[in-house]
C-alpha cells in the first residue's frame, strides 16, 4: 500500500535540479512523479522513482541530502469533485495530510498523499475501496 518517496534537499541555485535529473538518467532511474517546494534558501524535491535504492545511493554519492518517506498513492477519476470526496473522507476520519501532489492522464488522476498517520490513512482509503497505484507494474513494463 505504501510506496517510498525520495526527498532531496537542494540549494536554491540554477542547475541543481538539472544535476539530480541528469544523475538519475545516467543510472537508468525513471521519474514517475515529482514535486518541488521551495523557500528562500533551499528547495525540497519529492520524487517517486523507478528504483528507490539506486536513486538514493547515487544521489548520496553526489553529496545530495536524501531522505526516504512512506507515502500513499491512489487513483481517482479525473473529474470535478473526485478529489474533494477523497479528502472529505480522510477529514471525517481525522486523517491529517502533511502534503500532497497529483498528476493526471486522460480519465485518471493519481494523488500522492503524506498523512501523519499512514496506517489510519490506508485503513480509511481501503474501507472506501480507493484504488492504490501499483508502481511495480510500471517497473515491469519498462524492462
Amino acid at each position: 500500500m505504501t510506496i517510498k518517496q525520495l526527498s532531496v534537499f537542494l540549494e536554491n541555485k540554477t542547475g541543481r535540479i538539472n544535476e539530480v535529473t541528469r544523475i538519475l538518467a545516467q543510472h537508468g532511474v525513471n521519474l514517475y512523479a515529482f514535486s518541488l517546494a521551495e523557500t528562500a534558501d533551499f528547495g525540497i524535491l519529492r520524487m517517486i522513482v523507478s528504483d528507490v535504492e539506486v536513486a538514493r545511493k547515487v544521489l548520496r554519492e553526489a553529496n545530495f541530502a536524501v531522505r526516504l518517506t512512506d507515502v500513499l498513492c491512489l487513483n481517482c477519476a479525473n473529474t470535478p469533485g473526485a478529489l474533494a470526496e477523497i479528502l472529505d473522507l480522510l477529514a471525517r476520519e481525522q486523517v491529517f495530510i502533511e502534503y500532497m501532489y497529483a498528476f493526471s492522464e486522460g480519465e485518471t488522476a493519481s494523488v500522492v498523499i503524506r498523512p501523519t498517520d499512514i496506517e489510519k490513512g490506508i485503513a480509511t482509503l481501503n474501507r472506501a475501496d480507493c484504488p492504490f497505484v501499483n508502481f511495480s507494474t510500471l517497473r515491469q513494463q519498462q524492462k
